[in-house]
């Protein structure tokens, strides 16, 4: 893993060597994983404090390119220091964007430290400033190169190996995704970076919450795109996990994101972090090459990179069956949006209850709340409502309609 860089120290702390760092990060995984979403460790997570570092890569179909099997989501990446750190414990692969606040100009400042080749880097088409920044339909040839070109010169690179369509499914209007999916200006704009050296590979992500696997399988089928980025984790998504498999068929790659559900993950009793279950029952099909996850701290580092390469157990399965029976009446899941049609007011409740995990379950306020700003209907109308229609209609037996008003009282801090 040492070639990964062109020097084995960070920022600040130029003493410490590599064998002091290993060990600090060990001890510091172990004591982390006891506070915040795992709050028990048992014999398990003892065993995997002692691997230290990436221990599989997966082949993301015909790219050839091999990512880690855990990996950086650095929508969230605090310090170009941090993605040196992943990189010294083998993660070779960061997901960023122009609108993830600071995360392409701190690849930026880490760049001069990285040697090229050894780091997969996957951003988007999108303007730099807030969430969601996603160029839309309409947009032209030369504004979608433009764009590419500024994040290169925030990252200090030449060239980023995969460029991705984000977001494929957060409008509710499938016609209108399906023409942003095959813009023939962002085809054109992708040929003409590609050409240049700029742009490697079409990739395309969607979390939904709208015909998430109807888009995915379009982009797979349509010849144009080399990998796929769908939500996926252990609550049950058949329809997607189709997808995946036809795409592994035909040589896409395959990435995964939103793995762990919600992330609630305390008061289980089962031993052992929650995420090594949940990250090893995504890394278990063999059309996923990898996963990315937030990366915020030291903490979530040391904690993740302990699930690679490992095989997932029957213990594993019980921890997550434990997790479905406490929360799965909580989580709203990710790309399932079957209740909205049911909403008197057009409440967009897939969304809203997204933003509501940002805010409750993934630490982001500021980004729930902005976000939830955004939206033309809010879910103001589900505090005076019953909440009947909504909760009959939910296929997964949530408490829809107080979720959406707790929700609305929270992003508004009403």
């Amino acid at each position: 893993m040492s070639d990964i860089l062109t020097r084995t120290h960070y920022p600040g702390d130029a003493l410490m060597k590599r064998r002091d760092f290993l060990k600090s990060t060990a001890l510091a995984g172990a004591v982390g994983a006891t506070a915040g979403t795992s709050a028990a460790l048992g014999g398990a997570a003892s065993a995997q404090a002692a691997v230290t570092g990436i221990q599989k890569y997966g082949t993301l179909g015909k790219t050839g390119l091999k990512m880690s099997d855990i990996s950086f989501g650095g929508g969230h990446l605090p310090s170009g220091s941090m993605l040196l750190r992943a990189m010294d414990q083998g993660i070779n692969y960061i997901d960023t964007a122009p609108d993830y606040g600071a995360s392409e100009s701190h690849i930026g400042e880490a760049m001069p430290r990285i040697q090229r080749d050894k780091l997969i880097i996957a951003t988007k088409f999108c303007r730099q400033g807030a969430y969601p920044g996603h160029l839309p339909l309409g947009t032209k040839k030369a504004e979608y190169i433009a764009m590419v070109e500024e994040s290169l010169q925030r990252m200090k690179t030449d060239y980023t190996d995969l460029l991705f369509v984000h977001a494929m499914g957060e409008k509710n209007d499938l016609e209108g995704e399906r023409k942003r999916l095959l813009d023939p200006e962002m085809l054109a704009a992708f040929a003409v970076l590609k050409q240049a050296g700029k742009a490697r590979f079409l990739a395309v992500s969607s979390h939904g919450p709208y015909n998430m696997e109807t888009l995915m399988l379009e982009a797979v089928n349509s010849g144009h795109y080399d990998v796929i980025m769908p939500a996926f984790n252990f609550m049950k998504f058949p329809r997607i996990s189709e997808v995946m498999k036809t795409a592994h068929s035909k040589g896409i790659g395959v990435v995964a994101m939103k793995t762990l559900a919600g992330a609630k993950g305390a008061n289980l009793k089962e031993p052992g972090p929650f995420e090594h279950a949940a990250f090893k029952w995504v890394l278990k099909h063999p059309e996923v090459a990898g996963l990315v996850v937030t990366i915020k701290s030291r903490r979530d580092l040391n904690l993740y990179v302990g699930a690679s390469g490992q095989a997932f157990s029957a213990a594993d399965q019980r921890h997550l069956d434990q997790y479905a029976a406490l929360y799965g009446r909580e989580y709203c899941r990710t790309g399932c949006s079957d209740c909205e049609a049911s909403c008197p007011a057009g409440v967009p409740v897939g969304h809203i209850l997204r933003y509501r995990m940002y805010f409750e379950d993934y630490g982001q306020e500021k980004q729930g709340m902005a976000q939830y700003a955004q939206l033309e209907t809010n879910a103001e109308a589900c505090v005076a409502c019953d909440g009947q229609a909504c909760n009959a209609a939910c296929p997964h037996g949530l408490p829809v309609g107080g979720m959406a008003a707790a929700a609305h009282r929270m992003l508004t801090l009403a």
